[in-house]
């Protein structure tokens, strides 16, 4: 009878063992919940060539590219007509998105590297909306601290907006509080890229 309210003993007690380790997990999981940062804007297709190109991207607080979320296809992989040679856009056209061609040194990437965030402009107009989980261009989370969201936009030709703001990974959850620069006004196509909008989730 002894033994077997011994073994009775020992198997709850290796079940609640087995349990501990789990209910740790759950909480841990729990509280190292991944942040994300959400862009949106408003986007209106423009007509004329030397415009509608934009990126989306992160820095870190040494003004390192962390991740490119979404450039327009135009702008990396050029258009290219029957016996020309194939051209990226921004060589093409160097006032395609600029600011973002320099600091994300998209010279020095190749065209597959280019490839994962590359996507085509889009044809209607409506509300744009990119995502960032925290993670580098490997998927790699980056370590706590300060970081810069950019959306670029070049309205027309030389015309060119830019909205940042910063923000930290230790901030609570809401908007982040972005500034606008402006290279050369162009009130035909300033509608192209409006109500731009960064939130910490």
């Amino acid at each position: 009878m002894i033994m077997k309210q011994k073994k009775y003993f020992i198997t709850i007690l290796a079940a609640m063992l087995l349990v501990v380790p789990v209910m740790a997990q759950r909480k841990q999981g729990k509280a190292a919940k991944t942040k994300t940062v959400e862009v949106s804007f408003d986007y209106q297709k423009q007509a004329g060539p030397g415009s509608n190109q934009y990126a989306v991207w992160i820095e870190n607080e040494q003004g390192d590219v962390v991740k490119t979320l979404f450039v327009t296809s135009y702008t990396t992989k050029g258009r290219t007509r029957p016996g020309e040679e194939p051209m990226r856009g921004y060589v093409k056209r160097p006032n395609c998105v600029p600011t973002w061609v320099k600091s994300a040194k998209a010279a020095a990437q190749t065209d597959q590297q280019l490839d994962a965030f590359t996507g085509a402009t889009p044809q209607a107009g409506g509300t744009q909306t990119f995502t960032w989980d925290f993670t580098d261009q490997q998927g790699k989370a980056v370590p706590q601290g300060k970081y810069k969201v950019f959306v670029e936009a070049t309205l027309y030709q030389a015309s060119d907006i830019i909205y940042s703001g910063t923000f930290s990974s230790k901030d609570k959850a809401g908007d982040i509080k972005l500034t606008s620069t402006l290279t050369e006004p162009d009130e035909k196509h300033k509608d192209m890229v409006t109500h731009v909008k960064a939130v910490l989730k």
